[in-house]
């Protein structure tokens, strides 16, 4: 059995943009110790071991250990994300992620009626959320699991959602399986092993990057509730074939571009306080999402053009690599708007055509946004 190590540097502990993984306990044997860094290459290994993953300081957020099953290949953990998983089998994939959210994040019915939507299934109500809940065993404690089969809406492609989730001191945990229909069937054992196989341990470490502190009060932070102290969702000239949809968790906007042949883009726009994980970590973090290494700050500092806008100085950058699932050539147009106290982030990213067909539009938008209580 492979025991996987994960190291990095510390960052500040009430910041979002954290980058994942402190330096783990002793208690791996130095001969079966493979160690990354996850801000770099993810770990590549095609045969189960041991993972591990953290919590942030002063969080109340655990370490978390777990058993990764065969054939699943482990991943930078990318945005949100405590852990994250790809299951190839042919042309057929398939994507897990591990999320920790503060409170009820949003209810069970609401994320199990948001998942259905997914695979272009009906909204339910409270009365069918327990007929359609399976009981399992997550981390030696009660846990459900949903079972969604339907279609994408957008591709038609046949689909299928497997979601555990997990209520433990303050902090939902969500295990989410998604992909080809007949894979994720296939997986389905192998899944539930893996929600069994979790361990909740200590010392405690960092949250993923984009994600706030968990304070184990079950507080949602105050930005993605559209409340920071008087700074809700700004005044902006939203463009014309910009549809804007659910924000989701953590987020102020998002909207969806949609372009020829099927493509598509996202534009997210997020607050965080103070720098928010500063500029060169957040174009790291963002570089990393398409398929891409880390730069250093002179390198960064190269690449970024300043625009003047209604809210103050943005910092702007371009960046072109490819989907990490698909290959597929990917772009991501990123805004970093910095007022006292607080820094404003604006990331159009899809399709790299489609992105650079929407850079205009997009950099007008970013000029458009005018802040309540911004100095």
């Amino acid at each position: 059995m492979v025991s996987f190590c994960i190291i990095d540097s510390k960052s500040s502990p009430w910041l979002w943009g954290l980058l994942l993984a402190v330096l783990v306990g002793s208690g791996c044997q130095r001969e079966e110790v493979r160690v990354y860094r996850v801000a770099k290459d993810p770990a590549k290994s095609g045969s189960p071991g041991m993972g591990q993953a953290h919590g942030q300081p002063g969080s109340r957020l655990p370490r978390l250990e777990y058993q990764v099953p065969s054939g699943w290949e482990e991943v930078a953990a990318g945005e949100m994300r405590l852990a994250s998983f790809k299951v190839q089998e042919g042309s057929s994939a398939a994507d897990v992620g591990v999320f920790p959210l503060p409170g009820l994040a949003g209810g069970d019915l609401g994320n199990v009626n948001r998942w259905r939507s997914q695979v272009g299934l009906p909204a339910v109500t409270e009365g069918d959320l327990a007929k359609l809940a399976e009981e399992v065993s997550i981390a030696g404690s009660p846990g459900r699991l949903f079972d969604l089969a339907g279609e994408n809406p957008g591709s038609g492609e046949k689909t299928r959602i497997l979601a555990g989730i997990l209520h433990r001191e303050g902090v939902a945990w969500f295990f989410k399986m998604t992909g080809d229909d007949a894979l994720v069937a296939k997986n389905k054992p192998l899944f539930v092993e893996f929600l069994k196989s979790m361990r909740f341990t200590s010392p405690q470490g960092e949250l993923p990057p984009d994600h706030p502190p968990i304070d184990g009060m079950g507080a949602m932070p105050a930005a993605a509730s559209g409340k920071d102290g008087g700074a809700g969702k700004p005044a902006w000239a939203v463009p014309a074939t910009w549809k804007e949809v659910a924000a989701g968790a953590f987020l102020i906007s998002k909207f969806v571009v949609n372009g020829p042949n099927d493509v598509q883009a996202a534009v997210n726009v997020s607050m965080s306080p103070g720098d928010g994980g500063g500029l060169v970590g957040n174009i790291n973090r963002w570089r990393k999402q398409v398929g891409l290494s880390e730069m250093g700050e002179a390198e960064i500092r190269g690449q970024v053009a300043e625009l003047e806008t209604a809210g103050g100085k943005a910092m702007v950058v371009e960046i072109t690599g490819s989907d990490p699932q698909s290959g597929k050539p990917a772009k991501i147009l990123g805004a970093i708007v910095g007022q006292p106290g607080r820094t404003w982030f604006y990331k159009l990213m899809g399709d790299a055509e489609l992105v650079a067909r929407e850079k205009d539009a997009f950099i007008q938008f970013v000029k458009s946004a005018r802040y309540s209580n911004a100095s």
